[in-house]
């Protein structure tokens, strides 16, 4: 009863900042253990997969009607979300390093963790592939 308790009351004080930083925690965690496992091709496929949905989502979240986010900060994070399908599938060719997709990600990371988060991220700019 009291898991039930704190899923509730997780789900009541979530905010979306606060789930796109915990959704990216985890899949920026489970890269660094891919890259710490030295996984390569076949056995990355699941991870890169992952962030790449993610990042593709992000991306047509804003490209939507009605996205409130500032025009730069959405033009901004589509392009990340570009740059980040096309890297994927050199890393998943053996022609990128994992390393690069983690600093990104680990970069809006930070951006979300900070106060203002929003102006930090607008600065980001791939700077791999």
């Amino acid at each position: 009863m009291s898991i039930n308790a704190y899923r509730r009351a997780q789900q009541v004080a979530a905010t979306p900042r606060g789930n796109e930083y915990r959704l990216m925690s985890q899949i920026t965690g489970e890269m660094i253990a891919a890259r710490d496992a030295d996984l390569r091709g076949g056995a990355l496929m699941a991870t890169l997969h992952r962030n790449r949905v993610v990042w593709n989502t992000f991306a047509n979240l804003c490209a939507a009607n009605g996205n409130q986010l500032p025009d730069d900060l959405r033009g901004r994070i589509i392009s990340i979300g570009l740059w980040v399908d096309k890297y994927t599938s050199q890393v998943m060719a053996g022609r990128g390093d994992i390393e690069d997709l983690i600093v990104v990600n680990r970069a809006i990371i930070e951006g979300l963790s900070n106060e203002n988060g929003a102006a930090q991220a607008e600065t980001l700019q791939p700077t791999a592939g």
